[in-house]
Formats: C-alpha cells, structure tokens, sequence
C-alpha cells in the first residue's frame, strides 16, 4: 500500500468514525429515553451519559485535527472497548429492541480504529519513542 492510499484510507476511516460518535451526541446531550434507559442500567445517568458525550465529542476533534489523530484513535478504542464491554454484559447485545445496531455499530467503530492503529503503526512507534525520552 502507497503512502497516498494510507493516507486516503485513514482519512474516511477517522471521518466516518467522527462521524458516527458525532450523531450519537444529540442523543446523548439532549437526554433522548433510549440514551437515559442505557446510561440508567448502567448506573452512570446522568453524569456518565453527559461526560462519555463529552469524550465522544473531544475524540471526534481529534481525530479530525492531523495533529491530533494518533491521540484520537487511541481515546476512540478506549470509549468504544467500554460500550462493548458494557453490551457484553450488563446491557446485552440488543437494547430495547434494537436488534444489536448499537453493539453492531460499536463494533464497526473498534474495528475500524484498530485498523486506524495498524495503519500508523509507524507513527504510534515514534510517539512511544519521543514519550519514552521526555519520561528520562
């Protein structure tokens, strides 16, 4: 794979991921009774519900700033391994009905920022060096 079609690849990757967590905020912000049923299972309403829309937002910018995407994509495994593991277990895979497209489009979002990771493996090894000699 060419250096532009990494490059091409990475950028509708982290779009569509932005994308998908930035459609998720009305729900969030705006209190909808499918978000406030979740978060409420979970024991996290309201403050979990408002502050993992806060992350979801923050990991948005970030993956959309050049600058900033490494640090994007590695918030955006971290939210996304918790709307997984809480699917895992105590909210199932269908929540109200659903079908599993919560789950299902969590799982998409985990998998399209571990293949972001995999794309930068490179980038994320000079990150990991430079923080590694600023920590001496």
């Amino acid at each position: 794979m060419n250096i532009h079609s990494v490059f091409n690849l990475s950028l509708v990757l982290r779009l569509l991921v932005a994308l998908i967590y930035l459609q998720t905020l009305y729900f969030k912000f705006s209190a909808h009774p499918d978000s406030v049923y979740i978060f409420s299972k979970l024991g996290m309403e309201p403050w979990g519900r408002i502050g993992i829309g806060i992350a979801e937002l923050v990991t948005s910018i970030l993956l959309l700033v050049p600058q900033t995407k490494l640090y994007g994509i590695l918030l955006s495994l971290a939210v996304i391994s918790g709307a997984i593991f809480s699917h895992l277990g105590p909210l199932g895979i269908q929540v109200q009905g659903d079908s599993g497209k919560v789950f299902y489009l969590a799982v998409l979002v985990f998998l399209f920022s571990a293949l972001l990771v995999w794309l930068h493996r490179t980038d994320f090894k000079l990150l990991w060096k430079q923080m590694a000699r600023n920590s001496d």
